[in-house]
């Protein structure tokens, strides 16, 4: 078998690492390099900003402006007045996908493990009403505005359960057309940014009592993960409440969970027959629709549980760290994770351009914001109807 000489690592374990990790062979790393750099650059300006405007010029002595919201704003101008060069967007793309789950990876170090399932279970009914309320009403908006099956479809599984990762998901389950699934993802990424803007003042509006159910909201009513992480970012700032953020992002993984269900169906849906079903099904197989970065994020959560548990029963977590240590080290990874996190949603206002709405078309526009409405609502009904129960 030929080996990388200096590393003695085989070549299709090479490739499976370029494939998992980074996205890109290991010989055009160098290609991340000027994408990388402006979204670490603008994250640490948005940090220092909100730390300068919140404290020194407003006088807090914690500053409400959230550094997350200043890049995505920041992002958003730079990216859309002077749109950078393509030698950009390698780095881009690395930043909004790798290191956002990275950073979501690394919040589960925040919970243990119990409170993950806690947290979860109380957003499944939820998360249920959500999915199957977006994707019955943005199918029925669709054929009433006569446009494509397929497209409808790609709409309603980014709304209801994974924003552009679901889109990129069903699109070869469904075998859609590449015109439907660039307007998907405009529609997702137009409402889902204006959403990551403005639903965490909406959410305190609604919910200022409970960040249990304000984290519900921001789970279930916004697109995509990047979104969803980015508003709970937002309100943990703004609102000094990160168990909102908590509950955000625990709640959208288990949405992310639902695509290993719904898509499959989607699939058999478009299908004529059961031989064009069956291979339908080969396409969205289990490991193909789970996204590991929720396994990672288990997977800190059991570190920090046994970590604690380690603490109550010897003082000492892993047999290494005291009780002082211990604190030290998750908080640590935490902060590292909103820092990860940051710079992820830079990118995603330096590679959101709004030219995309020139080009999106009326139709498209119209069952897109119908979907964005009719979860927010069904989110609000649901977390309400729930009340006490959550």
């Amino acid at each position: 078998m030929e080996r990388v000489r200096s590393l003695h690592i085989p070549v299709h374990r090479l490739r499976h690492i370029e494939r998992r990790i980074v996205g890109i062979p290991v010989d055009a790393w160098p290609t991340l390099a000027p994408g990388l750099a402006a979204t670490v650059a603008l994250a640490w300006v948005s940090i220092w900003l909100s730390r300068f405007l919140g404290v020194q010029v407003m006088g807090f002595a914690r500053s409400p402006v959230s550094p997350v919201m200043v890049a995505i704003v920041l992002g958003l101008v730079f990216g859309n007045v002077t749109p950078l060069p393509a030698a950009f967007k390698p780095g881009l793309t690395f930043a909004v996908k790798k290191l956002l789950r990275l950073g979501i990876i690394l919040l589960g170090i925040r919970l243990s493990i119990f409170d993950v399932f806690q947290l979860g279970a109380r957003g499944v009914p939820i998360v249920l009403l959500t999915i199957a309320s977006a994707l019955l009403v943005t199918r029925w908006l669709n054929r009433r505005l006569r446009l494509p099956a397929r497209l409808g479809t790609l709409i309603a599984v980014g709304t209801s359960i994974c924003g552009v990762s679901a889109i990129v998901a069903a699109a070869p389950a469904i075998d859609a057309e590449e015109e439907d699934v660039a307007y998907a993802v405009a529609v997702i990424t137009v409402f889902g940014i204006l959403a990551t803007l403005f639903y965490p003042y909406v959410a305190h509006g609604l919910f200022a009592h409970s960040p249990t159910q304000a984290g519900l909201f921001l789970g279930t009513a916004i697109h995509d993960t990047s979104q969803v992480t980015g508003a709970g970012l937002v309100y943990a700032d703004v609102f000094a409440a990160s168990q909102a953020l908590n509950v955000a992002t625990i709640t959208k993984l288990v949405r992310n969970v639902f695509m290993v269900a719904v898509i499959p169906l989607l699939a058999c849906w478009h299908a004529r027959d059961s031989a064009q079903c069956s291979a339908a099904r080969e396409k969205t197989r289990l490991r193909k629709l789970l996204p590991l970065f929720i396994v990672g994020f288990l997977a800190l959560a059991v570190a920090r549980s046994i970590g604690d548990a380690g603490i109550q029963s010897s003082g000492r977590a892993f047999a290494l760290w005291d009780a002082t240590a211990w604190r030290g080290f998750h908080s640590g990874v935490a902060g590292w994770a909103v820092n990860f996190l940051v710079v992820a949603l830079a990118g995603v206002g330096l590679s959101t351009n709004f030219s995309v709405i020139k080009g999106l078309g009326f139709k498209p526009f119209l069952v897109g914001l119908g979907a964005a409405l009719v979860v927010g609502l069904v989110s609000v009904a649901a977390i309400v109807g729930f009340g006490g129960m959550l």
